[in-house]
């Protein structure tokens, strides 16, 4: 028997401690798949306490679901990352969450949050709502996302769909001499394609500059990031599995300009991170919008549908931005590369034991509690 035969194909939902082969297949590179339902982001989240578990659903996409137990008192809270996978319309994935949440309360799980990037259609909204599930701020940073359909354009099309101002800033970065370097486990024999460079150091090193790029962006549009090691730590671990691709720009003698990372996977590739200098900001303008070029034109490269641009929602305004507003701007620049505004569902929990629930919070604030004090 290979491989694929492993994979289940009838039955009841399974619950196992390991991920079956090609479990990544399945959750990550299929259409509408997400690396946060990856092996590598089940690994590294292990690192912080969490305990993974994959459902394995017949006929596949797998549900990878992180387990959090409560102090003392024993059971589970949960959260489903960035999943279930979509599958067929809202209400088959609907359908696909509530089973995988009663399968997990017979685990001892007594609280479920989920957040599928699933469209914000009312079929989906009103079939969780039905079993349960009720809405709840964001788990990660951005509810919606801004998405650049390429409907089968070649990078002629796409480029000719760009804002002017924003097509001449990539061009006036180009005759600068400005180098993408493209950081890429999966390039195919070395060969990073027209338009980028290959790195001369190692990726860790790059990614660690990468995070303090970030700290100095965040400082200057008000944001701030978690520690060092939890950030590159994972980074590493996605790029050693070919989900993520670090781009940097770079001037003619060598100097670090902006960063961009993405992740690859289902049919797209996502924007995770961006940042650039301040200094890059006068003197290379352009740095940053050559990088999403790039990252456009290795999505179409890879056949993918759609590149995701990532959000600018943020906590008390998932919405749009309006004008004068600090989103504002990325906004806009967002939108100049001709990207779209895509409104999701959003994430949503389901308490299955409100008693344990209420017990398992108080637990958690106490041992957290009682950590800080040191007792």
């Amino acid at each position: 028997m290979n491989e694929r035969d492993a994979w289940p194909v009838e039955g009841p939902i399974e619950v196992r401690r390991e991920p079956p082969p090609e479990w990544d297949e399945h959750t990550v590179d299929r259409p509408g798949g997400n690396v946060y339902q990856s092996v590598a982001w089940a690994g590294h989240r292990a690192g912080s306490g969490w305990q993974p578990r994959y459902l394995v659903v017949p006929g596949g996409p797998g549900i990878l679901t992180l387990l959090r137990p409560w102090p003392w008192i024993g059971g589970f809270s949960a959260y489903v990352p960035r999943g279930p996978v979509p599958v067929g319309d809202g209400r088959a994935t609907a359908e696909w969450l509530i089973e995988a949440t009663d399968r997990l309360g017979s685990e001892g799980v007594d609280v479920v949050a989920a957040d599928a990037e699933v469209p914000a259609d009312a079929v989906y909204r009103e079939a969780i709502a039905g079993a349960g599930f009720r809405p709840i701020e964001e788990i990660q940073p951005s509810r919606h996302r801004i998405s650049l359909p390429f409907d089968g354009r070649d990078e002629d099309a796409v480029f000719g769909g760009i804002a002017k101002s924003t097509r001449q800033r990539i061009r006036k970065a180009t005759g600068q001499g400005i180098a993408v370097v493209r950081h890429d486990a999966r390039l195919p024999r070395g060969d990073v394609g027209e338009g980028f460079a290959a790195p001369d150091e190692p990726t860790q090193l790059a990614l660690d500059r990468f995070y303090d790029l970030l700290l100095e962006t965040g400082e200057r549009r008000h944001f701030s990031f978690g520690p060092r090691a939890s950030f590159v730590d994972w980074w590493i671990a996605a790029h050693r599995a070919g989900h993520l691709v670090h781009l940097e720009a770079r001037s003619p003698d060598g100097e670090p300009l902006a960063g961009l990372l993405l992740y690859r996977h289902g049919d797209r590739l996502s924007t995770v991170h961006s940042g650039d200098h301040a200094a890059a900001r006068r003197d290379h303008p352009g740095a940053l919008h050559l990088l999403r070029w790039r990252a456009i034109q290795l999505a179409i490269r890879e056949g993918r549908v759609e590149m995701d641009l990532g959000g600018v929602d943020v906590v008390g305004a998932r919405r749009e931005p309006r004008e004068g507003e600090p989103m504002w701007g990325l906004y806009q620049h967002k939108l100049s590369f001709g990207g779209r505004w895509l409104e999701l569902a959003g994430a949503h929990e389901r308490v299955l034991r409100p008693n344990r629930h209420r017990a398992g919070r108080i637990a958690a604030r106490l041992a957290r509690l009682s950590g800080r004090s040191g007792r």
